[in-house]
């Protein structure tokens, strides 16, 4: 029972978390459109989310170590449910920039510590699945996320306090659960030896971090990048409400049964079918893109084959990675998911500013694709290696 109230409380946790980032990156996207702001100055906003991610991602590990994983879930869920509240009441671009930038702290804050929480308690032949459940909470609520964009027309204020309401719910349920701490190392835990860890993991896991790299690159683009492209092919503010949760609700389908499937078959195999089908399925998207329906059955079906890979990175990571070192390869997938994430808006601004709102999908696929190149040379690699 303790076990399924813990799971419970995490995914709650987590599925709030999604809701909000759902909400926020369409949201804001769409204000600033609005507002006739540059495409190329919308896609670089969205990147300062995820540079909160990335600057707390260098120290996070030593605060773990120091605090144990619940007060740093509370500490994130505060700067979280603050800055939400704060939105409506300071509107300006620099201020704006500032406060997503805390909710990427904040969110890191959230996700770090449940992630390594739900790593470091389950057994390793029961990871694939427990941290499929772990990202279906997440799609849930970040597929639900952008249903509330259109209530900006009631009340610009109205998508923000609602956030602010729920996730306040959400990390005042941590309150229940008792700390713990994760496996200690002999090592004073210092930025040093953060980095040092850091090469190691690299070293043993380095291919399983480029899934949620370009996971973060694919999920920032389509939910800051897509509303723009989607308004400039005259697609309306309904339609792209309806469209962006169709990736996620691919990703809810078929997340858990992929995970259960990640535990039975080889990894590397799993993912180079994944990102190759999924690579095909978005280079598909610029031919249906005045489409309503066809783009909903893009990203529908894009999510199925794509949703999952920043998960099944984490438990490939966790594969390849020695115990002691988990909290650093948990560290360094929040940290390449925030690098793509970072890159994303930007990427996908600058494709839709210089190809005249064209090749915004053909720029996902190669990038995908890419991916599905290392992960073939991977195995090649470890074949050749097996047979010496």
């Amino acid at each position: 029972m303790k076990n399924k109230s813990f799971v419970f409380i995490l995914s709650a946790v987590v599925s709030i978390s999604g809701f909000s980032q759902g909400m926020l990156l369409p949201l804001i996207s769409f204000i600033f459109e609005r507002d006739h702001v540059p495409s190329i100055v919308n896609g670089f906003h969205a990147t300062s989310l995820y540079i909160g991610v990335f600057l707390t991602s260098l120290f996070l590990e030593g605060l773990l170590r120091k605090w144990g994983f619940k007060p740093l879930i509370i500490t994130g869920g505060v700067l979280v449910c603050l800055s939400f509240l704060l939105f409506p009441v300071l509107k300006a671009m620099s201020i704006w920039f500032l406060l997503r930038l805390i909710v990427g702290v904040g969110d890191n804050m959230l996700h770090f510590a449940t992630q390594s929480w739900l790593t470091h308690v389950t057994p390793r032949d029961q990871l694939g699945r427990a941290l499929a459940y772990y990202g279906l909470s997440f799609s849930l609520g970040f597929m639900l996320g952008p249903i509330l964009v259109p209530l900006v027309t009631i009340h610009e204020s109205l998508p923000f306090l609602i956030s602010a309401g729920l996730t306040f719910i959400a990390f005042t349920l941590v309150f229940t659960l008792k700390n713990s701490f994760p496996e200690q190392t002999e090592e004073k835990v210092s930025l040093s030896s953060t980095f040092l860890n850091f090469r190691r993991v690299i070293r043993t896991s380095w291919i399983a971090f480029l899934f949620p790299m370009v996971f973060g690159v694919m999920e920032s683009s389509l939910n800051s990048n897509f509303p723009v492209f989607a308004l400039k092919h005259n697609l309306s503010l309904i339609d792209i409400t309806w469209i962006l949760p169709m990736f996620s609700l691919g990703t809810i389908l078929f997340q858990v049964p992929i995970g259960s499937l990640s535990d039975r078959m080889n990894r590397s195999h799993l993912m180079l079918i994944l990102t190759l089908t999924g690579a095909v399925i978005f280079l598909l998207g610029d031919f249906v893109i005045a489409h309503h329906y066809g783009m909903m059955a893009i990203f529908f079906v894009a999510g199925v084959f794509t949703g999952s890979l920043y998960s099944l990175g984490v438990t490939y990571m966790t594969e390849l990675t020695p115990r002691h070192l988990l909290p650093a390869g948990n560290l360094m997938c929040g940290i390449v998911f925030s690098i793509g994430s970072i890159a994303g808006p930007i990427i996908g601004g600058t494709v839709i500013a210089v190809s005249d709102n064209q090749f915004f999908f053909i720029a996902l696929s190669a990038l995908i694709l890419l991916t599905s190149c290392a992960t073939y040379l991977f195995i090649l690699n470890n074949r050749k290696l097996s047979e010496e």
